[in-house]
């Protein structure tokens, strides 16, 4: 290792976040952050990407990377197998906390509540606009099972064009999408010398109660 751990960093000297800057409610406030990593994140980072965290039900926590594909007032959505690891961590323990880290922003943005599988209409719409070998791969794959080898995948994969060959390939019944409905979310500005700034929402009584909290 050319460089020591210890004396890797950076200082966050971009912007900075108050109180003034940020609205009662927190999802217009992640609309404008999000709005700017799109504009300002360079490929190969893609501004949906954020970790998810869930826990099994012997309470050991599992993090992964996927992509959010949609928000509103309702909470922030995005689509796995419901067979898959995560989808059974979420059946038996329905919580889960997602964060998103923007580097060239030195922003991130931190966000935990219930989670709930979306209506069939909602996974079916998404589907459909997926491309063809998307969809081909949510019936070919059984997610987080153990196999073979690549092999085994790529006959799964044989079969499943075989099988959708002369028919658009549907919804499948185990695949679908989750939405977290947030209690919690908090909006991390990176600033100079580590003191950054942290502005905390929180939904109490069905209202959001906005707090700083110290870096």
């Amino acid at each position: 290792m050319s460089k020591s751990l210890a004396d890797m960093r950076r200082e966050y000297t971009r912007d900075g976040l108050s109180e003034n800057q940020a609205p009662d409610e927190p999802f217009a406030l992640f609309r404008r952050w999000f709005d700017d990593a799109v504009k300002t994140e360079q490929l190969p980072v893609e501004p949906n990407a954020m970790t998810l965290a869930t826990v099994d039900a012997e309470g050991r926590p599992h993090c992964r990377v996927l992509l959010l594909k949609g928000v509103d007032e309702r909470g922030f959505t995005f689509f796995t197998n419901y067979e898959s690891a995560k989808g059974q961590q979420l059946a038996v323990r329905p919580f889960a906390a997602m964060t998103f880290f923007w580097p060239a922003l030195e922003r991130q943005v931190r966000i935990e509540g219930r989670v709930e599988r979306v209506t069939p209409e909602e996974s079916d719409a998404y589907f459909q606009v997926r491309p063809l070998g998307s969809r081909i791969g949510a019936w070919a794959s059984p997610q987080s099972r153990v196999i073979r080898g690549r092999g085994e995948l790529e006959e799964l994969l044989d079969e499943t064009r075989r099988r959708f060959l002369d028919v658009a390939p549907h919804c499948p019944p185990h695949w679908g999408g989750y939405r977290l409905l947030p209690e919690r979310i908090e909006f991390w500005q990176g600033r100079e010398s580590r003191l950054h700034d942290r502005l905390n929402y929180r939904l109490v009584d069905d209202a959001w109660v906005r707090e700083r909290l110290a870096p």
